[in-house]
């Protein structure tokens, strides 16, 4: 567990949202942190571990009131993809699984990305940079 990373977030409704997470592409994490106010998720292939909270758990635990995702931007996730068409494959998974989309899939030259929000306002980048078209300053 020594230098592996945990993106905790607090949601409304655990199993909605494990469902959203596993439709778009996250896998459930067979490991120890399920329960009924809890979820574990895996994100690609190096690991990286979203633990799913329910608001009153996530609140008890770090002693602060939630932030309210529809008048600010607590963190934004950025995910990477491998190529252009991968972008465009999770935007179409995201909209289809109920999410939003606030950031249209555009090119921007060597980086090509989109955004997205989860079913409870966190804000979440999908981008593929290629490195060999990165501008030379």
């Amino acid at each position: 567990m020594a230098g592996q990373i945990w993106i905790n977030l607090p949601v409304k409704d655990i199993n909605k949202s494990k469902d959203f997470f596993t439709e778009i592409g996250f896998s459930l994490n067979q490991g120890p942190g399920n329960a009924d106010d809890k979820a574990s998720l895996v994100i690609g292939d190096k690991n990286v571990i979203v633990m799913l909270f329910t608001e009153s758990t996530f609140e008890r635990f770090t002693g602060n009131d939630i932030a309210d995702t529809t008048k600010g931007t607590e963190v934004l996730f950025t995910i990477g993809a491998d190529r252009k068409e991968e972008v465009d494959e999770m935007v179409t998974k995201v909209v289809k699984a109920g999410g939003s989309i606030y950031g249209k899939p555009h090119d921007q030259g060597w980086m090509y990305g989109a955004g997205f929000a989860d079913l409870d306002g966190h804000r979440w980048n999908v981008l593929y940079m290629d490195m060999s078209k990165f501008p030379a300053e």
